[in-house]
C-alpha cells in the first residue's frame, strides 16, 4: 500500500492510499466546518486525473507488490529474497507475471478513492465539531502541541478520522485485496493449468463455491491493518506542519515529502499485520472449490502459524519490495496527477 500526495492547490485524487492537501487536512474554517475540497467546476478533473494517477501507481508499484505478496505466502526455499523472486517471476513467466492481479486494484481504486475522500472528510468534519472544539478534550489530546485553534483538527484526530476512513473503506477493499492476492501466487505460466483466468473468473469461483462470505473472506484482517492508518494521517499532519513552518518549499513538495515519509511510517508499524492478512486471504478455501484444506480459521490461527513458521523475521518477510516501492509509486502517480490536472481545460 503506497501513498500519493496531491498539490494544495489541486483538486485531490487516488486518496486510497495518499494522504490528503492541506486545506482538507485542516478540516476546519472560522465556522467549524470544512471548506469544500474542490468546485463542481473542477470535479471531473479530480476524477479524470485520479484514473492516471491510479494507471501510473499501478504500473510502478505492482511489481513490488506482487514480491511482496509472493514472499509473504511461499515457503522459505521458494525464493531466497526478493531479486530471486524477480528473477524467477520473469524467467518463468515473464515481464506480465509481475503484474498478476492487477485488475482487481485498478479498478478498485477508483472506488476505494472515492470512499476514502468522502468518509475522511466526513469524519475529520465530526470530530471537528463534536469532540476537538471542545477545549477540556483538545487539552487531553496527545500530539495537540501548540495546536491550540479550536478551528482545526490536531494530528491526533486526523489519527482517527484515519482509523475510521480506514474501516469504512475496508469492505470495498477486502474482496478487491482477496482476488488480487489469489492471482498473484499462481505461479503456472501456462493460463490452463490456473485455477483462475482472471479476476471475473476469480470472483465468479468464490461467489458459487463460498458465497459473499468467501469473498470477503479476510475482512476483519483488513480491518485490523488499516486500523494503522492512524500513524499514517497523523504523521502526515505532522509533518506537514512542521514542513511549512521549518522549511520554505513550496505546498507541492511538502505534500510529496510529507506524503511519502508518513507512507513509509505506516508500513513500518503495519507490515505485520499486513503479512498475516495476505496469509489468511491466500490460504486454501476448502471445499468444493478443490483448491486444498484450510488451514486458517481466524486471524489469530494465521498469525500464530507465521511465528511458529519463521519467528519475528516472519512478520517482516518481504517487506524490502514493500519499503522500496512506497516513494517511485508515489513520485510517478504524483507527476501523473498534476500533469493531468494542468493540462485539462
Amino acid at each position: 500500500m503506497s501513498s500519493t500526495p496531491t498539490s494544495i492547490t489541486s483538486s485531490p485524487a487516488s486518496i486510497a492510499e495518499r494522504p490528503l492537501s492541506q486545506e482538507m487536512a485542516k478540516a476546519g474554517t472560522e465556522s467549524g466546518v470544512p471548506p469544500p475540497s474542490t468546485s463542481s467546476k473542477r470535479d471531473y478533473k479530480g476524477f479524470v486525473a485520479g484514473v492516471f494517477s491510479g494507471i501510473a501507481k499501478l504500473t510502478v508499484g505492482h511489481p513490488f507488490d506482487t514480491v511482496k505478496v509472493r514472499l509473504q505466502t511461499s515457503h522459505e526455499s521458494h525464493f531466497r529474497g526478493p531479486l530471486d523472486c524477480v528473477l524467477q517471476t520473469v524467467r518463468k513467466e515473464g515481464v506480465s507475471g509481475l503484474y498478476k492481479g492487477a485488475t482487481p486494484p485498478l479498478v478498485g481504486w477508483m472506488v476505494m478513492d472515492s470512499v476514502m475522500l468522502g468518509s475522511l472528510t466526513l469524519y475529520r468534519r465530526l470530530l471537528l465539531e463534536n469532540v476537538f472544539s471542545k477545549p477540556h478534550i483538545r487539552a487531553m489530546t496527545p500530539l495537540s502541541g501548540r495546536q491550540t485553534d479550536p478551528n482545526t483538527l490536531p494530528s491526533f484526530g486526523h489519527g482517527i478520522a484515519g482509523i475510521m476512513a480506514g474501516t469504512t473503506v475496508s469492505f470495498i477493499a477486502a474482496p478487491v485485496e482477496h482476488v488480487k492476492a489469489r492471482l498473484q501466487i499462481q505461479y503456472s505460466a501456462d493460463k490452463t493449468k490456473r485455477m483462475y483466468s482472471g479476476p471475473i473468473d476469480c470472483v465468479r469461483k468464490l461467489l458459487r463455491t463460498h458465497g459473499i462470505s468467501g469473498l470477503y473472506r479476510g475482512l476483519c484482517a483488513t480491518i485490523i491493518f488499516r486500523a494503522f492508518f492512524f500513524f499514517w494521517w497523523g504523521s502526515y499532519d505532522v509533518l506537514t506542519r512542521l514542513m511549512k513552518e521549518k522549511t520554505s518549499l513550496s505546498a507541492p513538495a511538502i505534500n510529496f515529502w510529507a506524503g511519502g515519509i508518513s507512507a513509509q511510517i505506516f508500513w513500518l508499524t503495519s507490515y505485520p499485520s499486513d503479512v498475516v492478512k495476505q496469509r489468511l486471504m491466500t490460504d486454501p478455501m476448502g471445499g468444493a472449490l478443490g483448491d486444498g484444506e484450510r488451514r486458517f480459521r481466524r486471524w489469530k490461527d494465521a498469525a500464530i502459524t507465521v511465528y511458529r513458521e519463521r519467528g519475528l523475521r516472519g512478520y517482516w518477510r518481504g517487506f524490502v519490495p514493500c519499503f522500496l516501492r512506497a516513494f517511485p509509486a508515489n513520485a510517478m502517480a504524483l507527476v501523473a496527477f498534476e500533469g493531468v490536472m494542468r493540462s485539462l481545460p
